[in-house]
């Protein structure tokens, strides 16, 4: 059954190694547009690229159900987590056949939990890919963890065949399911064992800690750090070619039918847990190429969903998995391992102990298996179709439209969201901080956005003030803000923000909405120059929408007042395009320098003031913001303008 009936994750603690990067494309909001295999692709690319590139699967009903296991829904804090490490991170989307074009200028081919069964073909151009130096992460669930009700669960998909159905694959099937193009060319065999030396048992394990960690020094560094793994309703896998297939983590051993799913069709625990039940994480080593497996979907999920359900166009909540116990570390060590090709092709040769095959029991034989109970686990509703996506619903996965309530559900516009810094982030200065909104509905009033800053592992670092001077007294998020689009469905929120001077390197900025993340931000620390006078602006500013800038004039006698200064935004040709909104009351009435002000420098000779600035609408590409004092140019610097 779905993970949706599977218990809340218990003891989530923050870990090491979850890194949220800046997307290539903003992330959007949850709407019922239609989005399928002619969408684009989302993309993620590194600040710093360490030259490996990762393929998630969305093209065997990885959204299907309560899933949504996409790099930009319940598969992100994973995705972002491999982006900080410097991997580059792409969508796999399209409605044809994996082949071997797919797959082959990727280093690593995740295939989150498959619940459309693979082609033969698509078997072929997989492992094809795998012999040639690519690798494979299978990440599996429990048994009858069918999320389309198809009858096909992920652990079916990977094996190669389904339980009781071994001759006939599409058994139980009507005929327009088994004639469906999605069924065609899908044979059965023991092709996980035949090929990559493992097997996903039938079992399905409760709520529980993986914590018999092989030492890293017997698995390539793999479990470097890793003390615990967590599961939640999950299988094993039974370990059938010692020579090039290897357990890394088990569950503990003396498990009873106590920690059984408790939805499980059978004993559910097979052998008592501990390497007799099989490992947990396992990997391979195939040709020039490796793999890796997982029986649980719940180490590397997260609680961000983009997706409605396919079914009925219900709302889908998943769990922080990937925040608990040291699945992050594992994870991401474990793709790490993956992305480097090397020649050797049995684990004996590098010195590795190798394991002993997994006794299995006679009811795990592939042609021997027998349904234990009828499939699928409960009867789908009678307008949907797993197998056609003009049944599914608006706001799912592969949504054409046509489902009959679109009506109901109006499309929305593309909801992007981006984070405006200057290039320059300075430690306990005070900088402007712009978050831009696009794409909304026109005229509204949104409410329960929130900005942070953090480190890898979760220390908040960012001090947040609303331009009146008065910032926060401890590190955390801002408070609960709300914006209100203009005519166009767009709007924009300016801050002070100062980062914590404990901050060497890099940090995250994220914006929220509720519990959801909306966009997350790498950032690195720098030092400011030599001059005296600066004007810190976002790297790129939105036309028309407020915007923030800060003024830092150094090297001034303390408590020193500068008067007669103006600020001014023109185009190359002369013409004035800024707004201003100097003393937090009134805006300049037209577009030009703004009235003189005066600025006063602090106890130690500095000042820093951030105003508002609201640039023309329509323009764009390059415009020069000036600072003045009388007739004298102080300072100009050039925004980019979108």
């Amino acid at each position: 059954m779905e993970v949706v009936m599977k218990r809340p994750k218990q003891s989530i603690k923050i870990i090491l190694f979850i890194v949220f990067l800046l997307v290539l494309a903003s992330i959007p909001a949850l709407n019922v547009k239609a989005e399928n295999a002619q969408s684009t692709a989302p993309s993620m690319k590194p600040e710093k690229a360490n030259g490996s590139a990762v393929l998630f699967d969305n093209t065997h009903g990885q959204t299907a159900g309560a899933a949504d296991w996409v790099i930009d829904g319940g598969f992100s804090d994973y995705a972002s987590g491999l982006v900080g490490e410097g991997f580059s991170v792409t969508e796999l989307r399209k409605n044809s056949a994996i082949c071997y074009s797919d797959l082959e200028k990727y280093d690593v081919f995740v295939i989150p939990e498959a619940n459309i069964p693979f082609k033969s073909s698509e078997q072929d151009a997989i492992l094809k890919y795998v012999k040639q130096g690519g690798s494979v992460f299978f990440i599996a669930d429990h048994y009858n963890a069918d999320r389309n009700k198809n009858r096909w669960d992920a652990s079916e998909v990977f094996n190669g065949y389904r339980r009781g159905a071994y001759l006939e694959p599409t058994k139980g099937m009507s005929s327009a399911e088994a004639n469906s193009s999605a069924m065609k060319g899908v044979t059965s065999s023991d092709w996980l064992a035949e090929n990559f030396g493992v097997r996903f048992r039938y079992n399905a394990l409760g709520d529980l800690n993986a914590t018999q960690v092989v030492k890293e020094g017997e698995c390539f560094q793999i479990t470097q750090n890793v003390d615990s793994v967590a599961m939640h309703a999950g299988s094993t896998v039974a370990i059938i070619n010692p020579d090039i297939a290897k357990g890394i983590v088990y569950v503990p051993s003396g498990l009873s039918s106590d920690q059984k799913w408790s939805s499980a069709v059978d004993d559910g625990i097979y052998d008592g847990g501990g390497i007799k039940e099989g490992a947990y994480v396992a990997i391979a080593k195939v040709g020039q190429g490796k793999a890796a497996f997982i029986g649980d979907s719940s180490a590397v999920e997260d609680a961000t969903p983009k997706y409605k359900k396919e079914e009925n166009g219900g709302t889908k909540k998943t769990y922080d998995g990937y925040l608990e116990q040291d699945d992050a570390t594992l994870l991401l060590q474990l793709t790490d391992w993956l992305s480097e090709q090397e020649d050797y092709t049995s684990f004996s040769e590098k010195g590795i102990p190798l394991d002993t095959k997994t006794q299995l029991h006679n009811f795990e034989n592939p042609e021997d298996s027998v349904e234990i109970q009828s499939e699928p686990w409960a009867t789908p509703a009678s307008d949907y179709k797993w197998y056609d996506q003009n049944t599914f619903k608006a706001g799912s996965y592969g949504y054409t439209g046509n489902a009959g309530n679109e009506d109901s559900q109006p499309e929305e516009k593309e909801q992007t969201y981006t984070i405006g810094l200057p290039q320059t982030i300075v430690v306990g200065e005070e900088l402007p901080l712009t978050i831009y909104f696009n794409g909304l509905s026109a005229n509204t009033t949104y409410d329960g956005f929130k900005v942070g800053a953090y480190l890898n592992g979760g220390k908040q670092v960012g001090y947040f003030s609303n331009l009146d001077g008065k910032y926060q007294n401890q590190a955390g998020y801002s408070s609960s803000f709300s914006i209100t689009t203009d005519q166009d469905g767009n709007a924009s929120k300016v801050f002070a923000v100062k980062i914590d001077k404990s901050v060497t390197d890099t940090f995250f900025l994220r914006l929220k909405k509720g519990s959801k993340n909306l966009i997350t931000n790498s950032c690195s620390i720098s030092e400011y120059s030599n001059n005296k006078y600066q004007l810190n602006v976002p790297t790129v500013a939105k036309a028309g929408q407020e915007t923030a800038v800060t003024i830092r004039i150094n090297g001034l006698i303390a408590d020193q007042t500068l008067s007669t200064m103006k600020i001014g935004s023109y185009l190359d040709g002369g013409t004035q395009v800024g707004l201003f909104l100097i003393d937090g009351v009134t805006w300049t009435s037209q577009y030009g320098y703004s009235d003189p002000f005066s600025l006063q420098a602090d106890e130690n000779g500095i000042i820093t003031k951030t105003i508002r600035m609201k640039l023309k609408p329509g323009i764009s590409g390059d415009v020069n913001l000036r600072l003045k004092q009388g007739s004298k140019k102080m300072v100009t610097v050039k925004i980019t303008v979108q």
